[in-house]
């Protein structure tokens, strides 16, 4: 680094603080984007990746047959499966074997779509609800009650499609 005497340096800093008012100077003349949320929904990108959904197909039967697949490739450990066996008297999905329990734990998950890419059946799939907050802790761990579809094609998914 030169050595610079007084002059120089004042210079050159007030050059610098120059060139950064001139940015202020720019942006404050400008009109502001802000959106007035909830009154204006703010756009949301087509893959935008939000709220888990349990689906179900088009007969009311639940998509997942418990195989895990997602707890595996969840690189943030944030979902729970407990795979249960289908009887004849009792039949809750399509396969040998449903989720007794199903838990996604909201804190942790990262959005990133890899248990929807990785179910075979298409069961869980990621909406387009972004407003998950809450006040406590235990609210954001969602259960299968709370992850199902109310009705199929709740989600936004053609419940006759197949995978």
């Amino acid at each position: 680094m030169r050595n610079r005497n007084g002059w120089q340096r004042v210079v050159v800093e007030g050059a610098a603080i120059l060139k950064g008012m001139a940015v202020t100077l720019r942006h404050l003349f400008r009109p502001p984007v802000t959106v007035q949320y909830p009154e204006q929904r703010p756009q949301i990108a087509g893959r935008f990746k939000g709220r888990h959904w349990l689906t179900l197909y088009a007969d009311g039967t639940e998509r997942c047959v418990g195989c895990e697949l997602c707890v595996i490739v969840c690189p943030s450990q944030a979902i729970y499966v407990k795979a249960a066996e289908n009887t004849p008297e009792h039949r809750v999905s399509r396969g040998e074997r449903y989720a007794e329990e199903f838990q996604i734990n909201m804190l942790r998950c990262i959005f990133c779509g890899f248990c929807e890419e990785a179910c075979p059946t298409g069961a869980i799939v990621l909406g387009r609800d972004f407003e998950l907050a809450d006040y406590r802790r235990e609210a954001l761990i969602y259960t299968k009650s709370m992850l199902q579809e109310p009705y199929p094609g709740a989600s936004g998914r053609d419940p006759n499609r197949e995978v």
